[in-house]
């Protein structure tokens, strides 16, 4: 149902912020952390292990989604795990300064992808009620931009700003800084969206125990698995981010690696710097651009362009790692091009799970388990990654990248995309098309 409160402001005024927010932390995890690692010796297998394992945070958030539907708001969930959020990065800064500083560091990063996979649910349920269908598609590419625009303000300016501070203050001072930036940039951001977001109110259930909570997580899970072509749509979604997954784990790690171990050898100001410029342009634009070509050209015949577009770029990482260039401004350049392909083509797997895979009696839930079959595809390619590369040492690793893209182009010819998700009332943008 669409809000219609009359104090809900202009969706450009809190959807950029709003995904900002969402992917901040997520990042923050994903791969900020590890940055911080591999300055601190660990290794790449480590890295890609440990980070992977906290992701499954986002895997089973499904499972705790129908229980927030007993707060009154969808809008008071979005803005308290935010702030739960900036608080878990903040005591990263201090984990830093233990003697054990590893494993506290985990622990506390697994307690802040907790608060955010929480906030994960609520804020895909607020998108989802907030707007239109036709709505949702046109913004559906603003999503996916500010969502990994966390991604690049904080690989690009908050990484350069490690790589200054490991310099002159030392890698764990430097780390501790950054946190406390990204702790304290979502504190921020909680307090603008407790003003600017729309009410998204839950609505009312007649009975509010944890027996009917229960129940109706069971009904949840049945309707779920009873949709027509469930199965294949989830091997579709896990298989989707094969290549991404490896890409995104390994690909800043070889930025940083050593040439002689068959990296770019390129400081962490440097891989801040390729990352924050244009690269960061390229990517927006990507995925504003998927958004409006998945609307006017429609989901079903858009999708096999959607995928090409996410997996081919990574051809840049094959040809850095037989090439090793030292121009700085031609390694910028490549992985624009691997940025704007993979902005472009992530507009498909959003738009397939909100009008494929989530449609039906329990919307958001539905939406909550698509996301967290999503991210069980993430994880585990990415724990996996470490080792693969390891075995196969850089090159290799990214051949086998671009061959793991292979089965989802095939898998998309049998995807139970209706006709109607084309049409501009199933919010595809455009006309019906054949």
């Amino acid at each position: 149902m669409i809000d219609t409160d009359k104090t809900t402001r202009n969706p450009a005024t809190w959807i950029p912020t709003l995904y900002f927010a969402q992917g901040l932390p997520f990042y923050a995890v994903a791969l900020v952390a590890g940055l911080m690692f591999k300055s601190m010796g660990v290794s790449n297998a480590d890295i890609a292990y440990w980070t992977g394992l906290i992701g499954f945070a986002w895997v089973f958030k499904p499972l705790w989604s129908p229980f927030l539907e007993l707060a009154p708001s969808k809008k008071i969930i979005v803005v308290g795990f935010q702030l739960v959020g900036g608080l878990s990065l903040g005591l990263v800064a201090l984990a830093l300064q233990t003697p054990a500083w590893f494993a506290v560091c985990i622990g506390v990063l697994a307690l802040a992808a907790i608060a955010s996979a929480t906030h994960d649910i609520a804020c895909d349920g607020l998108y989802i009620a907030s707007l239109s269908d036709k709505q949702q598609a046109a913004y559906a590419g603003w999503t996916g931009a500010f969502f990994n625009a966390g991604k690049f303000i904080s690989l690009g300016g908050l990484v350069i700003l490690a790589g200054h501070f490991e310099k002159t203050l030392g890698v764990a001072p430097a780390w501790t800084i950054i946190f406390l930036i990204l702790g304290a940039m979502l504190l921020l951001l909680a307090f603008y969206h407790s003003w600017a977001l729309p009410l998204a109110p839950n609505p009312a259930l007649a009975r509010q125990d944890v027996g009917a909570i229960a129940a109706t997580l069971w009904d949840v899970l049945v309707e779920f698995f009873k949709k027509p072509g469930i199965w294949l749509a989830i091997v579709f979604i896990i298989l989707f981010r094969a290549g991404e997954a490896q890409v995104q784990t390994i690909g800043p790690l070889f930025l940083r690696e050593a040439r002689a171990l068959g990296g770019l050898g390129l400081s962490t100001t440097e891989v801040g710097a390729v990352y924050g410029t244009a690269g960061t342009v390229a990517f927006v634009l990507g995925s504003i651009g998927g958004g409006y070509f998945t609307s006017w050209l429609g989901l079903k015949r858009a999708m096999p362009f959607l995928i090409l577009a996410m997996n081919l770029p990574n051809l840049v990482f094959y040809y850095l790692s037989h090439a090793l260039p030292s121009d700085i401004t031609l390694i910028a350049g490549a992985l624009s091009v691997e940025m704007f392909g993979y902005g472009f083509g992530f507009v498909g797997l959003i738009l397939f799970m909100m009008q494929v895979v989530a449609v039906g009696k329990y919307q958001t839930a539905h939406y909550a388990f698509a996301t967290g079959v999503m991210q069980l595809g993430f994880v585990l390619f990415k724990m996996v990654s470490g080792a693969v590369q390891t075995a196969l040492g850089y090159q290799h690793f990214f051949l086998w990248v671009l061959l793991a893209a292979l089965p989802v182009l095939l898998l998309s010819r049998f995807m139970p995309i209706r006709a109607r998700q084309d049409g501009a009332d199933a919010g595809a943008g455009h006309a019906a098309t054949a």
